[in-house]
């Protein structure tokens, strides 16, 4: 199953799923946990049935029998054991007069509904895994059953089989995002864009030892880094060691719940104890190899002698109110990730961009970071990269390990105005934009073969999506991807644009929506390969074939004595200027008639919404 038609599954679950909460009486806040359990259970059932069918292949036979599998034989393959009543297939295929069946639960007690034969199912999951117990939903009984049932089907489609447990644990992801969306708290994001997770994990390049993440959210840091170790030829369980602390227990069972789905196991303390301002929950500062974290931007309130005395401040406290209070905690989170790093760790962390050059106590505590050398890599982030916020932010990243070459000097990136627009009120890095991204990170480290390897992936990529389309005006792009070869594919979708058009126009109206759909298909391939193309014409226009050089309005490498002239600011733009206006690349007819569309569908929605206001003011008698 290609790309395409993951996301077209992932968007039909979501709408199937969104459409029965929208029909019951139950909030997104009263849904979200329980849905996520389901696409939990169904993805450990794909798992199971997985490793099930690896154990059998070499499975000894006694009396011309083969021994059943064991429990013992998953936990060897990082893997659920799952007990019969506990596998999705069997709570799929209940009759719908559950009460009829005699079933009884773990303690005994008789079952008379699908919600508690579901609940049963989540604790006897817990029953294998310490790590997940108290963690799963075991509120179905909310759901009727017909809703439940309903519910259990349409994550038993027949798709989810074909593409593998892997994917299945990406759509759990798809859905954590979609609830975070509607969820998300306003005292900081729970949930991280995972673009910017990723950002994060390429830039430290996490391969062995001690992970934490002091305000672990839903975990996507862990699971972003168990996929980048595993694609390394690693194996993340038992090369990396993940713990995390996250004060809201609700976010805690979302972190445990998301790292089981991605076969990963961690220490995840919750609640008091787990609150960074007055407690290091692991007792690990000075022995990190890696931080990274998320952490609740512009904190205040935090009680001053409480924080000084659960230390990690190795560059003093920020200074008190009168109400011994710390008014602003970005740098108490600031000293945590420095504090927490061994000898050469590496930390990556989001911050509110207003710290790169606040004032006060924060600018002092800010000097005597950057004097220690270790300050590694700053990005500036724009403006909608949160579900729930509209603020920029910016990437922080510190290491202890740093070449001498590099002691005194760092590297700033201004990237906010690079980034792709998914809707208008959320913007993200594609995955071509965080390797180009990457790629100045490598240059600046002398990494020089990883940017070879860039280019040559580029060529490949684009070439077999030519060859895949079967546009044969595409081919000359080949043979001049990084130079002229953007030009030529907009120059080819123009084309493509103009017969489509023109066929649709001339053909029958019982014909139309086929030749429609066949055009659109055709259009959105090769849309696909414009937009590899342009990210490969950016990155070589700036850095040809891999020599760093700072970029006016991009980046620059700059020392200690220049950031001192700065007033010790580390905000990005104060270093790499503003570039120059050019030619954005964009077609003007065609990003007008976008607009016009947009303008359009917000008319619709507009209207809509005032039909449902007027009928609101009916049913209240106003």
């Amino acid at each position: 199953m290609d790309n395409k038609s993951i996301k077209k599954l992932e968007a039909d679950l979501w709408e199937s799923a969104d459409l029965l909460r929208a029909g019951s009486k139950l909030t997104s806040n009263q849904y979200c946990m329980p849905v996520l359990g389901l696409l939990f259970l169904r993805y450990a059932y794909s798992r199971f049935k997985m490793v099930e069918e690896e154990i059998l292949k070499t499975r000894p036979v006694r009396n011309g029998r083969q021994m059943p599998v064991e429990a013992s034989d998953f936990a060897a393959k990082s893997a659920l054991f799952l007990p019969k009543e506990a596998q999705y297939s069997y709570l799929v295929n209940l009759p719908s007069n559950v009460a009829a069946m005699g079933l009884v639960n773990i303690d005994g007690q008789p079952m008379a509904s699908l919600g508690e034969v579901v609940n049963n199912a989540m604790n006897l999951v817990e029953q294998q895994s310490e790590q997940l117990t108290g963690v799963l939903p075991k509120s179905y009984t909310d759901f009727s059953d017909d809703l439940l049932g309903e519910l259990l089907r349409i994550f038993n489609n027949n798709a989810l089989d074909e593409v593998g447990g892997d994917v299945i644990g990406r759509i759990y992801e798809y859905f954590l995002n979609k609830f975070a969306k509607n969820i998300a708290s306003d005292d900081g994001v729970f949930f991280t864009p995972k673009s910017l997770v990723k950002m994060i994990v390429n830039v430290l390049e996490p391969k062995q030892g001690v992970l934490l993440d002091p305000a672990c959210g839903s975990g996507g840091m862990f699971v972003q880094t168990g996929d980048f170790v595993n694609e390394a030829g690693l194996q993340a369980n038992s090369s990396m060691t993940f713990y995390g602390q996250e004060k809201v227990e609700y976010n805690a069972q979302l972190c445990l719940m998301n790292m089981a789905v991605h076969g990963l196991t961690g220490v995840i303390k919750s609640g008091d104890e787990a609150n960074s301002f007055y407690h290091d929950a692991h007792n690990l500062e000075g022995q990190c190899n890696y931080v990274m974290a998320n952490p609740p931007f512009n904190v205040d309130k935090v009680k001053a002698e409480s924080a000084t005395n659960a230390g990690r401040l190795p560059f003093g406290v920020p200074r008190e109110n009168k109400n011994k209070e710390i008014g602003n905690a970005n740098y108490l989170w600031i000293s945590y990730f420095y504090a927490y790093l061994n000898e050469t760790g590496r930390a990556g962390f989001v911050m509110a961009a207003s710290a790169t050059d606040s004032q006060g106590s924060d600018k002092d505590i800010r000097e005597k970071l950057i004097k220690t050398g270790h300050v590694d890599v700053m990005i500036s982030v724009g403006n909608n990269f949160f579900y729930t916020k509209s603020l920029p932010c910016s990437l922080w990243f510190f290491d202890k390990g740093k070449a001498e070459e590099l002691k005194d000097k760092v590297l700033f990136i201004d990237a906010r105005n690079y980034f792709t627009m998914v809707d208008r009120t959320l913007n993200e890095w594609n995955e071509w934009q965080l390797k180009n991204l990457n790629a100045i990170v490598w240059l600046y480290r002398g990494e020089f073969d990883k940017y070879k390897q860039l280019l040559e992936e580029y060529k490949t990529e684009i070439a077999n999506m030519i060859f895949e389309s079967g546009e044969e005006n595409l081919k000359a792009v080949n043979e001049d991807v990084f130079v002229n070869g953007f030009e030529i594919a907009k120059k080819c979708l123009k084309t493509i644009k103009e017969s489509a058009k023109r066929d649709i126009n001339s053909c029958d109206r019982k014909d139309k929506k086929q030749v429609q759909n066949q055009w659109d298909e055709k259009i959105s391939a090769v849309d696909e390969i414009v937009d590899v193309v342009r990210e490969a014409h950016w990155l070589y226009s700036k850095f040809g074939v891999g020599e760093y050089e700072d970029i006016l309005g991009l980046c620059k490498i700059a020392d200690i004595d220049t950031i001192e002239s700065k007033g010790w600011s580390l905000t990005s733009g104060a270093y790499v200027g503003v570039a120059p206006v050019g030619d954005d690349g964009v077609d003007f007819e065609e990003r007008m008639a976008e607009i016009h569309e947009e303008l359009r569908s917000l008319q619709i929605e507009s209207n809509e919404l005032m039909d449902a206001i007027s009928n609101n003011i009916k049913e209240l008698g106003l």
